[in-house]
């Protein structure tokens, strides 16, 4: 399979970078890598023959779980720990480019990942990915980029042009969360499944787990961006405190 060779090429690669890294790299950000590859194969290997559930359950991991995973992996900042002079000045070049301002623009993110949801579901193009397997495949392509585009500026670690204060993302979060609802709704709502293939019964099954599933993982997101947030100012605080402290004097001893 294309994709697994892909994704160990990708995961070796990291973990090449990992041991090349010029500072101790985190095992956290080394597992979060690894788990997100991992989310990405297990959802390519799903067989439901055919259910919507199923199907429902692979874009849920390719477009919001996996692309968190590899957002709190952090693999920019290791290229820039781990890669020469030339390959740091190149990366620092397009991380300041006009295109990468685009794509890292919370507005951006999130008309991409929210309007990739219900253009795929309201409209005939889910029946027309169920016949043409190009087509399957490269919209589990499209779930993962556009999951990328919201979650790396959100959750990410990565230095990003202009990243949101952890409020705005904490916000981004949360106006992302009535996309699954909408969505949810409209399809439980249908009287008929959404391909001929499918049954009412696993139309409405798969319906409830974008709506359920896509809540919960917000929530989590949510929660990660909370937990960055409260260490950001903790940190911050500490900074602080080494200042007001100032610099120690040390006593003079007169002799007496």
């Amino acid at each position: 399979m294309a994709a697994a060779l892909v994704l160990a090429a990708a995961l070796t690669a990291y973990l090449w970078a990992a041991r090349r890294a010029r500072r101790p790299w985190p095992a956290a950000r080394t597992a979060a890598m690894a788990a997100g590859a991992l989310v990405v194969l297990g959802s390519l290997l799903l067989d439901g023959e055919g259910r919507f559930t199923t199907h429902a359950t692979q874009h849920l991991m390719l477009g919001m779980v996996a692309p968190a995973l590899f957002a709190l992996a952090a693999p920019v900042t290791l290229a820039l720990q781990a890669g020469g002079p030339r390959a740091r000045r190149r990366l620092r070049r397009v991380l300041h480019s006009r295109a990468a301002a685009v794509a890292a623009h919370p507005l951006t993110g999130w008309s991409v990942f929210g309007g990739s949801m219900l253009a795929l579901y309201l409209t005939p193009l889910y029946r027309l990915s169920l016949d043409h397997e190009w087509l399957h495949e490269a919209l589990h392509l499209h779930f993962l980029t556009a999951g990328a585009l919201f979650f790396w500026p959100i959750v990410g670690v990565d230095p990003v042009p202009r990243r949101l204060p952890h409020g705005g993302r904490l916000l981004a979060v949360f106006l992302v969360v009535p996309f699954h609802a909408v969505l949810g709704m409209a399809l439980l709502a249908a009287r008929e499944p959404i391909a001929p293939r499918h049954t009412l019964a696993d139309h409405r099954a798969g319906a409830g787990l974008l709506w359920i599933a896509g809540d919960l993982l917000g929530l989590v997101a949510a929660l990660v961006v909370a937990a960055q947030w409260m260490a950001a100012e903790d940190r911050q605080a500490a900074r602080e405190d080494r200042r007001s402290e100032g610099p120690v004097v040390p006593a003079v001893d007169d002799g007496g």
